[in-house]
C-alpha cells in the first residue's frame, strides 16, 4: 500500500466485481500504479470445446463491463488507469496467481472474496492466497458506507519476540495509516493480551494463590503490554487520529468479536509466516481470526517470506 506500484487484480468470474475493481483503480490512480487484471477459471469437459470461445468471451465481457462501472464510479478513464485482461483456463488457479505475481513482480493483489455461506472467513483459493502469496493480499467484501465514512482496524502484537513480528507491526501500522487518510480519517487499533494461567491457578484446589497476588500479576501483565503497545506507536511515528483498543483475551476471539460488533469494515492484519526459507506457515491464531471474519481483509507477511510456489 505504501509502496504499491503494480496491481495485480483477481477475477474468478463468479460475482458482480465492480466494488473489487472501484477499489483497485483508487488506489491504481492514487499510487500512480500499472493495474492489470488475471481471471483464473476451470478449464471446459473435452466435450464443450466447441464452447470454448464464447465461454471466454462472455467471462471476459462481464470483466470489462464490471471494469466500467467501476471506472464511472472512480471517474476516472482508459487513458488514467489502463486495465489489461489475460485469462487462464487452469486447474490450480491460487498457484497461477501466485506465478504470475512471482513473474511479474507485482506488489498487491486485490480479490473478491469468494461467496461463502453465513459470510464469515474465506474458501480455498483466498485462503491459499493469504497462505502462499509473497505480496499483501486485499480481498474485499461489499461496503455499505460512503468513502469517508468507511472504518479501517489493524491487528498487531506489540510484544512480538522476533524482529520480523516487530517490523510487521509497524508496516502493519504504515500501512493502515495510509488506508484510513483515504477513508474515514481514523484508525482503529487492535492488541490483545491476557494472563495465560490465570484460569489455572483461580479456585484452583491444589495450589493457593490469593485473588491480591492474581490482580497483582495481571496488572503487571497489562502495564507490561500497554508499555510495548507505547513503545511500538512512538517508533512508527504514526500521526492522525486513532484509537488504541487493548483487548484482553485470545486474539482468535477478541478480534472477530470487536471487527463484527464495531462494524469495521476493512481489517488489515499480518499473517505468521516462516522467513528466508521456501515454505510457509499461517499460525493457527491468524488462521482462526481470518476464518471468522465478515469483513474485507488485507493481509500482509513478514519481511524475509518466501513463497513455496516456483515462478515457473
Amino acid at each position: 500500500m505504501q509502496h504499491c506500484h503494480h496491481i495485480l487484480f483477481v477475477s474468478q468470474g463468479l460475482v458482480d466485481e465492480t466494488e473489487a475493481l472501484t477499489q483497485a483503480m483508487s488506489l491504481a490512480r492514487n499510487h500512480k500504479a500499472t493495474l492489470k487484471a488475471l481471471l483464473v477459471c476451470p478449464l471446459l469437459p473435452k466435450e464443450m470445446k466447441d464452447y470454448r470461445g464464447s465461454y471466454l468471451h462472455s467471462l471476459k465481457a462481464q470483466l470489462m463491463r464490471s471494469a466500467q462501472a467501476a471506472r464511472d464510479i472512480v471517474k476516472v478513464d482508459e487513458v488514467t488507469v489502463p486495465l489489461s485482461i489475460d485469462i487462464e483456463c487452469v486447474d490450480t488457479p491460487a498457484i497461477h496467481i501466485i506465478q504470475r505475481v512471482l513473474r511479474e513482480a507485482h506488489d498487491l493483489v486485490i480479490k473478491a472474496a469468494e461467496p461463502k455461506e453465513g459470510d464469515k472467513g474465506f474458501k480455498a483459493i483466498d485462503m491459499a492466497l493469504l497462505r502462499k502469496c509473497p505480496c499483501p493480499v486485499w480481498l474485499t467484501r461489499p461496503i455499505q458506507r460512503h468513502r469517508h465514512a468507511i472504518r479501517v482496524a489493524v491487528a498487531i502484537d506489540p510484544q512480538s519476540s522476533t524482529p520480523e513480528g516487530h517490523a510487521l507491526s509497524l508496516q502493519l501500522l504504515g500501512v493502515a495509516r495510509t488506508l484510513a487518510d483515504h477513508c474515514s480519517g481514523e484508525l482503529h487499533i487492535l492488541s490483545c493480551w491476557d494472563y495465560a494461567f490465570d484460569a489455572y491457578l483461580r479456585d484452583n484446589v491444589w495450589i493457593k494463590v490469593s485473588e491480591d497476588e492474581l490482580h497483582q500479576k495481571t496488572s503487571a501483565i497489562k502495564a507490561a503490554h500497554q508499555a510495548a503497545l507505547r513503545n511500538l506507536l512512538s517508533v512508527s511515528g504514526i500521526q492522525g487520529h486513532f484509537q488504541l483498543h487493548p483487548l484482553r483475551g485470545l486474539a482468535e476471539r477478541c478480534i472477530p468479536s470487536f471487527v463484527a460488533e464495531q462494524h469495521i469494515d476493512i481489517l488489515v492484519m499480518g499473517t505468521v509466516a516462516r522467513t528466508g526459507i521456501a515454505g510457509f506457515l499461517i499460525g493457527n491464531t491468524a488462521e482462526n481470526i481470518v476464518q471468522n471474519l465478515t469483513c474485507s481483509l488485507l493481509a500482509l507477511k513478514p519481511n524475509g517470506f518466501v513463497s513455496p510456489v516456483a515462478a515457473y
